[in-house]
Formats: structure tokens, C-alpha cells, sequence
């Protein structure tokens, strides 16, 4: 039977969406990456709810397109030295000798625009999947998992959370007061008397849901001793060396070590500290099968594209060759998809 996409638990589109962000930061291939936004967007486009959050989607596409620009036009105007096919060339401006390496200008090739545009693709592709967990993920919800440990935190992101709508309501409220006062300012002039109103009600209203968050008992009576508060710092100390060792250093079996322990001691330190706190939860979330199967489809995908040989992964630039789009790619974007057969969407 498929569940409610609304209902889902909040961390099984984030272990989704961050599988399906792994799976396009493993490969190159415009084509798998096509392949895997397609699937998640018709997820987000399909199974999104009417809340605000669900329509932040076409703002990381917008992201995601200025990030691909800018690195296009920095590659053209700074070029990469590759490749033999040049397709045009710039005046170049000699740059002093301390800018050895630097360039600006000269000749742009195939190779290096080809390079820049499958790396940049990839980047794009991870943006538009965390895009999908904010626009699927109820924040407040998900903000209610946390351990009650890390409550003061999510209190306060779930208070920051709540401006930017805010925000948008506001000023639609503002401007229709504006047009029935018969206002006809426009423009830059109409700024100061639009911002001022918008932010002064966004963030009343944002102290207000503080207030009536405290009111219906999102508190604690006690706060943990010192025992649990050295544990958890002494748990990041190991997890900070271990990860210099494993990447800065020949003793990796030490790092491993120091991994092992940190994440232990911090699994430890919070569960101390939020046994140690008496925080209320009003209707709590629920882990279905359908949120693993949803988390899990994405994790899988990931391992997919991770299975896929490294020339199908990262097609040539130099020489150019067209990609080749391998068949666990296509595997990986069915995964991706699975959430539509698991859920639905609640009438409107």
C-alpha cells in the first residue's frame, strides 16, 4: 500500500535525495545526469505538497544555471591548457610574472570547454537533488527527529526557517494594502515603504511562533552535567584527527581507529545528554517501510552509478568522445523514480 508523500518521515527524502546527489557526484556523463535530474524532478514535480517550501525547486535550477555559466565563462575567458581543437581564439593580456600559470585570454579549445561542461553538469546535478529533499522534506518535521540534545538548535533553525515565507506573505499583504490606499509608487521609489513593513511583519510573526512554540511545550526541565558535554567534544577531536590521518597521512589504520571511536563517543554523548532532557513531542514521526524503501532506492542508485566502469562514468574529454550511457545508469534513474510507485499525493 503507498503512503502519502506529505506523511513520509522528512529524513527518508534527505537519504534519497542525498543518495541521488552521491550517485551524480560519482560520474560525469552528461547522459547519466540527465537521467538521474529527470527522475528526480518528476519526483519533486509529482509527490511536492502546496506548502511553500515545495515550490524552492525552480530556485536550485536557477542556481544551479548561474554556477554553470559562471564556470562557462571563466572558462572561456581564463581557457584550459588542452586539447588541440580550438574553436576560437581571444586577445590575450600579458599578466605580470607572479601570476605565472594565470591567463587571460588566448585560445579556447573543445577539449577544455567539454571539460569544464561535464564538471559543471555534475555540480549543477547535486544541486537540483538537494533541491528536491527541501522541496519534499517538511522542514519543521524533520527538524522534530533530531536528538533531543541538538533541541535548542533545531528550535532556532526551525524559527529561521520560517521567515523566508514570511517574508513572501508579508509583502503580499503589504502591497495589497499599498494598492487599496490607492498607492501608486513603483519602482526603487516604493522600496523604502515595502521593506520596512515586510520585514517588521515577518519577524513579529516569526517571534510569534516562537512564543506560542514555548507555550505548547517545546522546553526542558534539567540540562545534562559536564560528563556528557566532554564526551561529545572529545568525540569531534577524534573524528577531526582521524579524518587528517585518513586523508593527510600514510597511517590511515589509525585514522580509521580515531573514526571508529569519535563516532561512538558522539553516538554516546548525545544519547547521555538527551536522556538528561525531558523535551515534549507532539505527534512524532513515524519510520514506515515505505521511508526505508525510499531512502534505501536512493542509496542503491548511488551505488549503481559507483558500480559503472570509469570510461562510462567519465566519457573522454581529451580526446572528445561521445558518451555511452551505461545500463546501470538507467537502473540508477529507475531507483530514483521508485518513490512514485511507493507514494502518492494528497488531493488538494
Amino acid at each position: 500500500m503507498a503512503a502519502s508523500a506529505d506523511s513520509l518521515h522528512p529524513w527518508a527524502w534527505w537519504l534519497w535525495a542525498l543518495g541521488a546527489a552521491a550517485a551524480a557526484s560519482l560520474t560525469t556523463n552528461p547522459l547519466t545526469l540527465l537521467l538521474l535530474v529527470l527522475a528526480v524532478s518528476a519526483v519533486v514535480l509529482l509527490r511536492r505538497s502546496d506548502a511553500p517550501w515545495a515550490r524552492s525547486l525552480r530556485a536550485y535550477f536557477v542556481l544551479a544555471g548561474f554556477v554553470l555559466g559562471i564556470r562557462l565563462t571563466f572558462a572561456v575567458l581564463m581557457g584550459l591548457p588542452m586539447g588541440t581543437h580550438v574553436l576560437f581564439s581571444l586577445p590575450e593580456i600579458p599578466l605580470p610574472e607572479w601570476a605565472a600559470g594565470i591567463r587571460l585570454g588566448g585560445d579556447v579549445t573543445l577539449e577544455g570547454l567539454l571539460f569544464t561542461l561535464y564538471d559543471s553538469l555534475r555540480l549543477a546535478a547535486m544541486l537540483v537533488c538537494l533541491g528536491a529533499a527541501n522541496a519534499l522534506a517538511n522542514p519543521r518535521r524533520a527538524l522534530r527527529s533530531v536528538p533531543a540534545a541538538l533541541y535548542e538548535a533545531s528550535v532556532a533553525i526551525v524559527i529561521a526557517l520560517s521567515v523566508a515565507p514570511q517574508l513572501v506573505a508579508s509583502g503580499q499583504r503589504v502591497m495589497r494594502a499599498r494598492r487599496l490606499r490607492g498607492s501608486n509608487e513603483r519602482g526603487l521609489r516604493a522600496l523604502p515603504s515595502v521593506v520596512i513593513p515586510v520585514l517588521a511583519d515577518a519577524v513579529e510573526r516569526s517571534m510569534a511562533l516562537a512564543t506560542s512554540m514555548e507555550a505548547r511545550g517545546f522546553g526542558h526541565s534539567r540540562r545534562p552535567g559536564t560528563g556528557p558535554l566532554v564526551l561529545v567534544v572529545g568525540a569531534m577531536a577524534s573524528l577531526t584527527l582521524g579524518t587528517y590521518l585518513v586523508l593527510g597521512s600514510p597511517a590511515a589504520g589509525l585514522g580509521t581507529g580515531c573514526l571508529a571511536v569519535g563516532a561512538v563517543g558522539a553516538v554516546a554523548g548525545l544519547r547521555a545528554s538527551g536522556k538528561a532532557l525531558t523535551v515534549s513531542r507532539y505527534r512524532p514521526n513515524v519510520w514506515s517501510w515505505q521511508a526505508w524503501l525510499v531512502g534505501v532506492s536512493g542509496l542503491v542508485a548511488a551505488g549503481c552509478v559507483l558500480a559503472t566502469s570509469w570510461g562510462l562514468a567519465h566519457p573522454s574529454t581529451d580526446p572528445p568522445e561521445w558518451p555511452a550511457l551505461a545500463p546501470l545508469s538507467l537502473v540508477a534513474a529507475a531507483l530514483l523514480a521508485a518513490p512514485l510507485l511507493l507514494t502518492t499525493r494528497e488531493p488538494a
